[in-house]
């Protein structure tokens, strides 16, 4: 291609064109049902002024999580590396500095400015929500812009960029939501986010044109002497207990620390809708705070096939190299290396998540509306079940994200770019479509009535495939000896208790005439992660043989 902006616009399309293609399905889908709910002679704020969150706030969210990705590369490296992030294969494409930095910072700019302006025509304008226009289209500007300045530059320290990543971009939201709190003019947040675009543009620049110097700045010999010297930094250990835990050290900080990072960046913008309501809006509060708990499940979706790819070395991002594929391990000890990182990235997570919420709502003054709520709760089962039921929730928030996690292992493991993308426009497809569903059925009691009669026979039809599907993977697993017979008997007995032990509480909790038994067994049955989960090992091995 001839022209700079053409070449590096067919690079980011190319790579994203799936993900990009589900967002605007994803507008284009919220259009549609604002038209379609629409009704004639009444205005649309009385229909769906409590309702507008759930359709908006979670896909916009993802959405806009999503852009930050793409257009800073924030998957084509180490978050917590000194090295920058800008893909280097795009350093020898024939263009400027000026190109490199600019016409990607130009792309996202566009993009998420269009998606803030689509989604404010579609949702919240006819919603009745008053918000501003023109600087929050800015501020997600900014926000873009000064991520992609932090992730292309260079650091002279492991871990800076997320320590430097933190400060400056929840700086940006605290501004935000100052403003969202006090009002002020609009002129005056446009004179505050506007100039931060050229700013971050020269930095950027300066930070690409470092970058393909290959000019990266090491301070870690002087810090590690005066430590050792001071007795704060222990001796480095010059060996681990076994290869696995060297294998587990090494993929916590290649990919481990990803999904806490980007889930920290994406909360406080989520959050910032409890400073849009009050005491008097709790349908808002509601849906905020669903949509922040869904948030690391939902990321976890995305992030589990670039998290755990097999490396991120090879010039094929998602295949093996030779060092890499006879690595003094067999496949099912990587397999446990990634289940523990797994393990680690979840609860680093969620305690990112479990201290920002009551954060938010001290600052927001909504902590009386979640006090009443659980009150109310409490008064309806007892004190005893309502307490039962938050932990247990909390508890399958934590597990669910886990199994996010873990039941994507073999797409990334499979080490085909094709499996990875679809996989996530499936993800995306999937969650747009059961938004819809949700939407639809809250509007009509016959869908709502159909689907109620139809969900045993769906989930019947879905636990046959699942159930048919780990069959197959056992008697492959057992065949090609990848796990031996012990492993496989024990992970069955495993995951039957765990599946006789969730049917047990279900039974304790929600067991009443409108609700059988039978239902609840074939909801544990599909809770528990088993056919994907099994597949790891045959994905990976298909990756070190292919």
């Amino acid at each position: 291609m001839r022209s700079p902006a053409l070449a590096i616009l067919w690079e980011i399309l190319q790579r994203h064109r799936w993900g990009l293609s589900a967002v605007i399905l994803y507008l284009l889908a919220l259009g549609t049902a604002r038209l379609l709910v629409l009704e004639p002679g009444r205005p649309l704020a009385l229909v769906n002024s409590e309702r507008f969150a759930f359709t908006v706030i979670m896909p916009l969210s993802f959405s806009f999580m999503y852009l930050l990705v793409v257009f800073s590369f924030g998957l084509a490296g180490d978050l917590a590396g000194r090295q920058s992030m800008y893909p280097a294969r795009m350093f020898t494409l024939p263009v400027t500095t000026n190109a490199l930095a600019g016409w990607p910072m130009l792309y996202g700019t566009v993009a998420m400015a269009g998606v803030w302006f689509a989604t404010t025509l579609f949702a919240l304008w006819p919603s009745g929500v008053n918000v501003p226009l023109i600087w929050p289209a800015l501020f997600v500007a900014a926000l873009l812009a000064w991520t992609q300045v932090l992730m292309w530059m260079s650091y002279g320290l492991p871990g800076l960029r997320l320590i430097v990543a933190v400060l400056v971009l929840v700086a940006i939201y605290l501004v935000a939501i100052l403003g969202i709190h006090f009002k002020p003019a609009e002129l005056l947040m446009v004179a505050i986010f506007a100039p931060q675009l050229p700013i971050a543009f020269f930095i950027a620049r300066a930070a690409v044109a470092r970058a393909r110097r290959g000019d990266v700045p090491d301070w870690r010999g002087r810090f590690v002497r005066r430590g050792q010297a001071a007795g704060v930094l222990p001796r480095q250990r010059d060996h681990f207990h076994s290869p696995g835990s060297a294998q587990a050290w090494f993929e916590w900080h290649q990919h481990g620390r990803s999904l806490p990072v980007w889930v920290g960046i994406l909360l406080p913008f989520e959050l910032a809708f409890l400073f849009l309501g009050s005491n008097d809006s709790p349908a808002l509060i509601f849906y905020t705070l669903l949509g922040v708990l869904l948030t690391p499940a939902f990321m976890a979706t995305f992030a589990a096939p670039a998290l755990f790819k097999p490396t991120s070395q090879a010039s094929d991002s998602r295949a093996m190299t030779p060092f890499e594929a006879t690595r003094p391990l067999t496949s099912a000890s990587l397999i446990a290396a990634k289940l523990k990182v797994a393990l680690w990235s979840t609860l680093a997570t969620w305690l990112l998540v479990l201290v920002a919420i009551p954060l938010a709502l001290a600052l927001s003054g909504t902590w009386p509306a979640v006090i009443e709520q659980a009150r109310q709760l409490a008064d309806a089962v007892g004190t005893p079940r309502a307490v039962v039921v938050v932990l247990l929730g909390c508890w399958l928030l934590v597990a669910s994200t886990w199994k996010q996690l873990v039941q994507s292992l073999y797409i990334g493991l499979s080490g085909r770019e094709w499996l990875v993308r679809a996989s996530v426009l499936l993800g995306m497809s999937v969650v747009i479509v059961i938004v819809g569903l949700v939407q639809l059925a809250r509007d009509g009691s016959d869908l709502r009535v159909t689907l109620w009669n139809a969900m045993p026979w769906i989930l019947v039809i879905l636990v046959l495939l699942k159930m048919s599907a780990a069959a197959w993977i056992a008697t492959r697993l057992y065949q090609s000896r990848l796990l031996g017979d012990r492993t496989l008997v024990a992970g069955a007995a495993g995951w039957l208790l765990a599946v006789l032990a969730l049917f047990g509480l279900l039974v304790w909790l929600a067991s009443t005439p409108f609700i059988p038994r039978y239902f609840l067994l074939l909801v544990a049955i599909l809770a528990i992660p088993l056919a994907r989960l099994s597949a790891a090992p045959l994905a990976l091995a298909w990756n070190r043989h292919r």
